[in-house]
């Protein structure tokens, strides 16, 4: 999934407006102007349409589990990663939702996508781990569609 992918499914999970998601980036220590916010969240055909850049991501994902969780100053600040994988991307929406590794297979189950608890570990493994596995497109996606559900239970599903 692209990076513009998953800024439309949280900004449409948790209903937040462009000014919302600037403050999120600001929360991140990230100040992105609207015009860009906008440029990354329309339709990939759009001719304003521009991708998002890895880095400017990371700020997103750290500005989302400071607006979710608060913002401690005893615990470090997530890193900010320059690649972003779909890893990455399991585990900081993981934070954020305030997630345990044993929740993951429930939010799929409501999509009625099955994935054993043994994957989904690995999939939160460090790279370098023997039993590490990269995150697919397909869990990732339905693993959105799954917190939209839960996010906004009286809508209709996310498309």
């Amino acid at each position: 999934m692209t990076n513009n992918d998953i800024l439309r499914s949280v900004r449409y999970m948790l209903n937040l407006s462009d000014a919302k998601m600037v403050e999120i980036f600001k929360l991140a220590q990230c100040d992105v102007p609207v015009a860009d916010i906008q440029a990354w969240l329309k339709k990939d055909d759009d001719a304003a349409f521009r991708p998002c850049p890895d880095v400017l991501m990371g700020y997103f994902l750290n500005g989302l589990i400071f607006y979710r969780r608060g913002k401690s100053e005893d615990a470090p600040a997530p890193s900010i990663e320059r690649k972003m994988t779909n890893n990455i991307f399991m585990r900081k929406l993981r934070i954020a939702f305030d997630l345990k590794t044993t929740d993951i297979p429930d939010v799929l189950k409501r999509v009625n996508f099955t994935v054993s608890q043994a994957e989904i570990g690995a999939i939160f493994r460090k790279p370098d781990h023997k039993n590490y596995r990269e995150c697919g497109d397909q869990i990732l996606r339905n693993f959105l569609k799954g917190l939209a559900m839960i996010q906004r239970p009286k809508s209709e599903k996310p498309a």
